[in-house]
């Protein structure tokens, strides 16, 4: 017999065979109250279960079920053992709500005195109490088990006549019971044996696991990128020489500490090291300007491969509602996911999209990683308001530095999500000043690090302010299927000089799950950060009042082909024409193959 119909027939058939039935559920809550605390654990079913190698336990494939090994029949006359637990019962999870005991059968509402297995179930709870109900008062006679939830539930008949003999009430057992019972574990031993061994092997991982683990508090995350890419056609819009077809080879490594001292707080300290040097900058680089700029580029301030720490923040709740966090080191904007939301399928760390301007609207990147605070509130399940302050260089004690006297970035972000959560909605609003001649980590002085080099121009010996407003819209219109746009407006103040206006926009296509579950394609569109507008009276490098003459387009395309759960192979290219908003510039075309491990 393979398989067994758990049903009111069968336990008739069971009690009618050794006027006992193993059809209980034991209260899991009970069971492993009376476990010594300092036992080993096991997982199942995402809780913390007791365990034992004094009391062995079974492991019943099913449910995931906890069960507990009890002695011998033959040996049931023996002493037991002080504090020796209630056994659990394989008919549902241990995860599962409060299973309490009944002590008539008329508290089970689906059992009535017209079925015809009523006596017997009636029987087992007077004569032995080995019936249990479930919270909402019913039995669930009717479900099919396995010959190991079998196993389990005779394995608790054992343990409830051992704890009869054990309390002096052996005349309540007739040695008929015992005798059919021993034939019965006799023919279920390999199913027995099975569990046994399995439960063994969970233990032995379970030590290996604690001996080796890196901290009872502190979880590592680590993340590993490889790129092989370049250049495959376009000038230096500086000296409109052709750029160099060159293909490299480098790396990228991020590892993360995320360590929680509550349950609901985290401090995560994050390292970083990398090589992936930028294809170009405001007026640098191999194409002269940052349109198309990507994303997973080392820092210039520290040399290639070298440790630092890039990341240093704490995560806490204000209440159900509010996550605050404070960092000495970060970009509050990319802590709290507040462009991520708006553009899930194309923001991300060394994943989603391949270029810099795919993931995020100008309005998120003025300014650069700091020192500063970021809040998090929510009014009911829609709406959502996202505040952050940095300082760019808060670490910096000289003059135009600090926390609130030099280069800083203060955003605010009010986020509308529909109750399915395929419709996301959002206005941002930043403001940031930079005085004259200060940088950042990145290198970068002002500006929104992406599109033109006039964008990202400032007034030689002049303090820097600007107004960036952003919408951002998400749409999922099925399952494989999402779109997400936005556009963003900067009023930009060269103090003492002039304005400047600068606009962008940009919208994208999504395909989860395309040609392969977890894998992801994308097609993005856009126009980078464009200088459209100047004061007459101001130069940025291209003459008095001179803006960006022509329109550039950014087109992009990536798959992310998702190998396992581990690693993810991203080819993907990067299309500009008009570089650097010119259009005598010819066009550029950088393609990039991201291998990303993930542990």
């Amino acid at each position: 017999m393979s398989i067994v119909r758990w049903d009111s027939r069968f336990a008739f058939c069971l009690l009618f065979l050794l006027d006992i039935s193993i059809i209980l559920v034991i209260n899991p809550a009970k069971s492993q109250a009376n476990i010594p605390a300092s036992t080993a654990s096991i997982v199942s079913n995402s809780k913390i279960v007791p365990a034992s190698r004094q009391l062995p336990v079974f492991y019943a494939d099913r449910n995931n079920t906890v069960v507990e090994q009890v002695t011998p029949v033959s040996q049931l006359l023996s002493p037991v053992p002080k504090g020796l637990p209630t056994p659990l019962s394989s008919a549902r999870p241990v995860s599962n709500p409060a299973i309490e005991q009944v002590t008539s059968v008329s508290q089970l509402s689906d059992i009535k005195p017209t079925d015809w297995a009523f006596q017997a179930l009636q029987s087992l709870v007077e004569r032995y109490g080995v019936i249990a109900g479930y919270p909402n008062q019913t039995f669930q006679g009717n479900r099919a088990m396995t010959r190991y939830e079998f196993a389990a539930g005779l394995n608790a008949a054992l343990a409830r006549i051992n704890e009869l003999v054990s309390a002096g009430t052996s005349d309540l057992v007739r040695k008929e019971d015992l005798e059919t019972l021993q034939k019965l574990q006799n023919q279920f031993a390999p199913e027995l044996a099975q569990l046994r061994g399995r439960v063994d092997s969970l233990e032995t991982r379970t030590a290996v696991l604690q001996a080796q683990q890196f901290s009872t508090t502190t979880k590592l995350v680590g993340q590993v990128e490889t790129v092989i890419g370049g250049v495959v056609a376009g000038n230096n819009v500086v000296t409109k020489q052709p750029a160099p077809h060159n293909f490299t080879f480098q790396d990228a490594v991020t590892l993360k500490l995320n360590t929680s001292f509550n349950g609901t707080d985290q401090l995560r300290v994050t390292l970083g090291a990398g090589n992936i040097t930028s294809l170009g900058g405001t007026r640098s680089g191999l194409l002269g300007t940052s349109d198309g700029k990507t994303s997973d580029n080392a820092s210039p301030s520290f040399p290639n491969n070298q440790l630092y720490v890039s990341g240093v923040r704490y995560r806490y709740l204000l209440g159900s509602d509010t996550a605050i966090n404070v960092f000495a080191q970060s970009d509050g904007a990319f802590e709290l996911g507040l462009s991520g939301t708006i553009n899930p399928y194309f923001e991300g760390s060394a994943a989603n999209g391949i270029s810099r301007y795919s993931r995020r609207n100008m309005v998120y990147d003025y300014g650069d990683t700091g020192a500063g605070v970021a809040i998090l509130h929510n009014f009911g399940k829609q709406l959502e308001l996202g505040l952050e302050y940095t300082s760019i260089n808060g670490n910096n004690p000289t003059d135009n530095n600090g926390l609130f006297e030099g280069r800083y970035v203060a955003l605010g972000q009010l986020l509308y999500s529909s109750p399915k959560k395929n419709l996301r909605l959002a206005l941002t609003y930043a403001n940031t000043y930079s005085p004259a001649n200060t940088t950042g980590l990145s290198g970068t002085n002002f500006g929104p690090v992406i599109g033109s080099n006039l964008a990202n121009s400032t007034v030689a010996g002049k303090g820097t302010l600007a107004n960036t407003y952003g919408a951002e819209a998400f749409y999922r219109i099925t399952p494989s299927l999402a779109i997400n746009g936005w556009v963003g407006y900067s009023a930009h103040r060269y103090l003492g000089s002039g304005d400047a206006d600068v606009w962008d926009w940009g919208a994208g296509l999504a395909f989860p799950d395309l040609f392969q579950k977890g894998s992801l394609g994308g097609i993005f569109v856009g126009m980078e950060p464009k200088l459209t507008s100047l004061s007459p009276n101001v130069n940025l490098g291209n003459g008095n009042g001179i803006a960006d003459k022509d329109t550039s387009l950014h087109i992009e395309g990536f798959y992310q082909y998702q190998v396992n759960d581990n690693i993810a192979i991203t080819p993907g290219v990067i299309w500009i024409t008009a570089p650097d908003f010119n259009a005598s510039n010819p066009d550029s075309v950088v393609v990039w193959l991201r291998t990303t491990f993930k542990f």
